[in-house]
């Protein structure tokens, strides 16, 4: 806890600061994973951007350290860090969207579905990921893949410009042409650089209908699901994306009842477009004869980008291992439908996501996030509750994540990494060493901890 001294300084500087020994303090760190137990020293409960810098202003004078938690929602909880001032900006979650210019203004803290409902009402997207509590600074800040990303490229792909608070205090308007350093490594770099108290988007239409929903084929049929997948994106239109879940199968009415609760291998299907022309492109797959069952129907995009919510929802225990794939190749299949015989809990699964299409449109060294070219990103997670199972758990995902790595790329995507070290470092690539050069101009002391580091300052 800080001492007196720490928090008459704090409180001086006008900073609403919480500490541990209030129940604010608890609420304010729970993370959407909650095997995270780390404790922050104190939480500075930002309410706009001048709290932000005069928290940071005080933490360099006692040469504190500053994780920055947005949504929380970070697999490895890099919202905190022990010993280290939490910058929380869960409170400033202002969208403002701009029909006009197609541009979204949003504050730091705000989460997708505050994104999404701001910008529906235009029918206008950003493009995001998939699940609607996640943290729109934590996904942009380490490349940002979704449902959108093979039709407008990555959440970073579509950043016009951000206000970041640095770590001389100052607040900084960050553009291309401006700040072409700075600006390239907050497109995926994984953060730490600063505190961004608000990012602009560039918009898209979208909506407010799209075609959205899973298909599914029993584990025996996964073999035919997963080169249908495969030979479907290879030809497909950017409007669709699919996404594959290898998974327990939830009780739903659509699916046969002696399914329930088995390994299933579901597709996940979504188009952005003309909804005659996606419904065409995509009945090969929900009317092909072994699917068990489909429910692939237009619904609004909002409940398309809040349709695994409950899947993965806040408050489970959850460590994921995950690798990158340049191909589907016939080994590749066989060890994912081997492992997906063997998840160790229901709400254990394996995603394959499905990228390519705009996201190969940009040059690796033209974003900090470099791994254009990957065409799955596979990830093996386990999600439960109790505690006394994280040694199993883990080491069912640590297991599920060396055999499929063995057949991938050295690509990993840092939002998609449960801990420090190993493929941490793959994370960026040849881009790295810049990413690095650009760490030591902006933040020489090392002040804050961005999903590159906060782990390893935890552990030292």
């Amino acid at each position: 806890m800080l001492d007196e001294e720490q928090q008459t300084r704090f409180s001086n500087s006008g900073v609403p600061i919480v500490l541990p020994d209030v129940a604010e303090f608890e609420s304010r760190c729970q993370l959407w994973n909650s095997m995270i137990d780390r404790r922050p020293i104190a939480i500075a409960a930002c309410k706009n951007k001048r709290d932000v810098q005069n928290a940071v202003e005080v933490a360099k004078t006692l040469g504190l350290k500053i994780c920055i938690k947005g949504g929380g929602h970070n697999i490895a909880g890099a919202a905190m860090a022990t010993g280290a001032l939490m910058i929380d900006l869960s409170d400033m979650r202002d969208v403002v969207v701009d029909p006009e210019t197609r541009v979204a203004y949003v504050q730091g803290g705000a989460t997708l579905a505050d994104v999404d409902r701001a910008t529906q009402v235009h029918n206008l997207a950003v493009p995001l990921g998939i699940a609607s509590e996640t943290g729109v600074g934590g996904l942009a800040l380490g490349g940002g893949m979704g449902w959108l990303s093979r039709q407008f490229g990555l959440t970073c792909d579509n950043l016009l410009a951000a206000e970041i608070i640095l770590a001389n205090g100052t607040v900084t308007r960050v553009e291309s042409n401006t700040h072409p350093d700075l600006f390239w490594a907050l497109q995926g770099g994984g953060g730490g650089l600063g505190v961004v108290t608000q990012f602009e988007f560039r918009l898209h239409p979208v909506g407010p209908k799209v075609l959205f929903g899973p298909t599914v084929f029993a584990l025996e049929d996964g073999y035919k699901a997963l080169r249908l997948w495969d030979a479907f994106l290879k030809s497909a239109s950017h409007h669709a994306t699919i996404w594959v879940d290898i998974a327990m199968a939830p009780p739903a009415p659509f699916l046969p009842p002696h399914v329930h609760g088995t390994p299933v291998v579901v597709l996940l299907q979504f188009w952005a477009g003309n909804v005659d022309e996606g419904a065409d492109a995509l009945a090969a797959i929900q009317e092909h004869p072994d699917a068990l069952g489909s429910w692939v129907i237009e619904r609004p995009f909002v409940e398309a980008q809040q349709f695994i919510d409950e899947a993965y929802a806040k408050g489970a225990r959850n460590y994921w291992s995950p690798s990158a794939h340049l191909a589907l190749t016939d080994e590749l299949i066989t060890r994912l439908l081997d492992i997906g015989a063997t998840l160790p809990s229901k709400g254990s699964d394996i995603l394959l996501c499905g990228l390519g299409g705009a996201i190969d449109d940009v040059a690796p060294d033209a974003t900090a996030y470099p791994h254009r070219g990957t065409r799955i990103m596979a990830v093996p997670g386990a999600r439960f509750h109790d505690e006394a199972q994280d040694e199993t758990m883990i080491a069912w995902a640590k297991q599920a994540g060396a055999s499929l790595a063995a057949l991938g790329s050295s690509a990993a995507y840092v939002n998609f990494i449960s801990e420090s070290g190993g493929r941490r470092a793959d994370a960026f690539g040849a881009n790295q060493a810049r990413l690095k050069q650009i760490k030591t101009r902006y933040d020489p002391d090392g002040m804050f901890l961005g999903a590159r580091d906060s782990l390893r300052a935890a552990d030292n």
